[in-house]
């Protein structure tokens, strides 16, 4: 039975929403039901940001997660305000270029992704959430990346249809990063 909870979170200007956006539109394309939760902080662009969204065969009856099954975590704020709410046995997917000599609870699964530097490598640093993304649809099997590529195929139109290429090329690296 499908029933993950995750929250995402970093700066403004990350992607920190879109991940969440493209994890909620894909459970609703599969005819689960999904709550995608935004929060962000006083500043939009650099200031803090974060998602709750929760994908489930059953019911979603409210945005609120207190203990996440997965958290993404795409800066050293975001590590130290989330991290104690992950559940035991449960899911760190980390941005190691702006996470760097921290401790992590031993009692969890920790994905170390040097995002940024590869999203860089890949030509672009704005795809650094894809790249973090890609690694959790690896790890969780919850969607594939091409479910997830065509959600941002439908998203990406006009003039930032040039972008799914680089967005599929870093969902595939996040795959292989792990």
């Amino acid at each position: 039975m499908i029933n993950e909870k995750v929250i995402i979170a970093g700066f403004g200007g990350q992607g920190v929403m879109l991940m969440g956006q493209l994890l909620s539109y894909a459970a609703t394309d599969k005819n689960l039901n999904t709550l995608w939760f935004p929060s962000y902080g006083p500043e939009t662009r650099g200031g803090t940001a974060n998602c709750s969204v929760t994908i489930s065969e059953s019911l979603v009856n409210s945005p609120v997660i207190s203990t996440p099954d997965s958290i993404i975590i795409m800066n050293k704020p975001s590590l130290d305000k989330f991290q104690p709410k992950l559940k035991k046995g449960g899911n760190l997917f980390l941005n190691t270029t702006l996470v760097k000599d921290v401790k992590v609870r031993d009692d969890i699964n920790v994905f170390e992704i040097n995002a940024n530097t590869i999203a860089k490598d890949l030509g672009n640093v704005k795809v650094a959430n894809m790249v973090v993304l890609g690694a959790y649809l690896a790890v969780t099997k919850i969607f594939s990346e091409e479910e997830v590529l065509n959600i941002l195929k439908q998203k990406f139109t006009g003039d930032k249809a040039k972008l799914i290429e680089i967005n599929r090329a870093a969902l595939e690296a996040g795959r292989l990063a792990l």
